[in-house]
């Protein structure tokens, strides 16, 4: 428990742990950047194909971390460590090397997409579970470098753009290559099926959904979509960060250092909205439609995992893999049906809604379960 460690050393982490989750706009900001340049490089129809891929590729990222990183962290039986895989970043350089060779080409883009984006999902995700803070700086600098000069590039209408963003990646990759003293322990079969099938229906939903909506509402909606839950996803860095570290062990300070950080990006989010910060990156796909109260409705969505990670982290450490599962996947299943049942509403307010109501009992089931677990071996010993 980091509450146990001297003040010295808890504010020594604390401030790592700052500075590591700060570090993760870095993933965020991938897709942000992907969006933009393609935006001013690509044509509608392609756009609206690579919004959804960005939806795809974000999925496929969660998959390879589940079967890589959080199977382990999951298997209680084990020393649960984790590193990143040679053959991921192997098959990540290779996919960088691809775009940056054919980066005027969309289909080529598509296909990178999933590769690179499980690359940084998996890379980060070892870096702040194993506490590799220092090499996780320099990587999300290089990532962070990459994306804002392809950015740049784009604003002034450069057509190999998506050069620099990919560069930052194969430098990140490199970085994160680096040998480890430890090796990755074995996850349990058992928890590893559970785990990859809990991420597979959950995360589903939302390439589905944006599929949906591309097919119902056109390209321009689906981009939006995409654009929102990208911006959003901000707030999912300090989150995810602490998911991880919950899935160690139980810690008070990075709750808190989560929360604050959360709280702080749903402000600068709102100060770069009212700005025009967003219509400025993001070009017509955002200035053409309202998009301050879904934005909003999609901050409380991603806000939410805050009464969802501190149970769902606590029922991963008792194990309870296959209970997660099966929660998981009844909401899920309600919330794309729900979801999916007012796109014809054309309101992404209204989806975001379901989301946010989606994530608020997904909460409320986690706690009652963990209640139960707990209180179940209490009410055996008194008797």
């Amino acid at each position: 428990m980091t509450t146990d460690l001297p003040p010295e050393l808890r504010l020594r982490r604390a401030a790592m742990s700052l500075i590591t989750l700060v570090g993760g706009v870095s993933l965020a900001v991938i897709p942000a950047a992907t969006i933009s340049i393609s935006a001013r490089i690509f044509t509608l129809s392609e756009q609206g194909a690579i919004a959804v891929m960005v939806m795809v590729a974000t999925f496929a990222g969660q998959i390879t971390f589940a079967a890589v990183v959080e199977s382990r962290l999951s298997s209680a039986g084990t020393e649960r460590r984790v590193t990143f895989p040679l053959w991921l970043a192997g098959l990540s350089l290779v996919a960088a090397i691809a775009v940056a060779v054919q980066f005027d080409n969309a289909v080529v883009l598509c296909i990178a997409l999933p590769v690179l984006l499980a690359s940084l999902e998996v890379g980060r995700g070892v870096s702040v579970a194993e506490r590799l803070d220092s090499r996780e700086i320099g990587a999300a600098i290089a990532v962070g470098a990459g994306a804002l000069a392809g950015v740049l590039a784009g604003f002034a209408g450069q057509r190999w753009a998506i050069i620099p963003l990919v560069a930052g990646i194969f430098v990140a990759t490199l970085i994160r290559s680096l040998p480890v003293k430890h090796k990755a322990s074995t996850p349990e079969p058992r928890v590893l099926g559970w785990v990859v099938a809990d991420v597979a229906i959950t995360g589903s939903i939302y390439p589905l959904l944006n599929w949906t909506i591309l097919a119902f509402l056109g390209p321009l909606p689906s981009v939006l979509f995409t654009a929102i839950s990208t911006v959003s996803g901000v707030l999912a860095i300090p989150l995810n960060f602490m998911r991880l570290r919950l899935l160690k062990q139980h810690s008070t300070l990075d709750i808190v250092v989560s929360a604050g950080s959360v709280a702080a990006a749903v402000v600068v989010i709102f100060v770069c909205e009212f700005l025009g910060v967003f219509g400025f990156i993001f070009a017509d796909s955002w200035t053409l439609q309202a998009t301050a109260l879904p934005l909003l409705i999609a901050c409380l969505w991603r806000a939410a995992s805050l009464a969802t990670t501190i149970p769902f982290a606590s029922l991963r450490r008792m194990g309870e893999a296959k209970l997660l599962t099966i929660l998981r996947g009844v909401v899920a299943v309600l919330t794309f049906a729900g979801a999916a049942a007012i796109v014809a509403t054309q309101q992404l307010g209204w989806i975001f809604a379901v989301l946010l109501l989606g994530e608020l009992l997904q909460a409320a089931l986690y706690e009652l379960a963990r209640r139960r677990k707990v209180s179940g071996p209490r009410i055996a010993e008194e008797l």
